[in-house]
């Protein structure tokens, strides 16, 4: 069972995500409300997958991506925003994203993109 780290300022796509992930046979180890606690919360759970948004309050998202593959080069993490930028998803994946998903997305596409990973 694939353990995911949920990281996210809108409570609401938390608990949207956690909700598809659990009931198809993931498991949700924590949950950030924005890109510095998702840093501590990384650092603690050792998560598997990390779901990423883009857009928060005190860190956003790139920044924290950036830190987390500093810590482990291996780190999976998927961005998922609203903000569907090419420059966004550029610098995403450059800096070491596994792939970028925009909201609003379909539940079957979060799940094939997850269990590729």
């Amino acid at each position: 069972m694939k353990e995911v780290l949920i990281v996210d300022d809108s409570m609401f796509i938390r608990v949207t995500l956690r909700t598809m992930l659990e009931k198809n046979g993931f498991k949700v180890v924590g949950e950030a409300e924005n890109g510095r606690v998702a840093i501590d919360k990384y650092k603690e759970l050792k998560p598997d997958i990390v779901t990423m948004d883009i857009t928060m309050p005190e860190m956003e998202g790139i920044e924290s991506l950036q830190k987390i593959i500093e810590i482990d080069p291996d780190a999976k993490v998927i961005m998922l925003s609203a903000v569907g930028q090419e420059d966004n998803v550029k610098t995403s994946i450059m800096l070491g994203a596994k792939t970028f998903i925009v909201k609003p997305f379909k539940e079957e596409h979060l799940l094939k993109v997850l269990n590729k990973i």
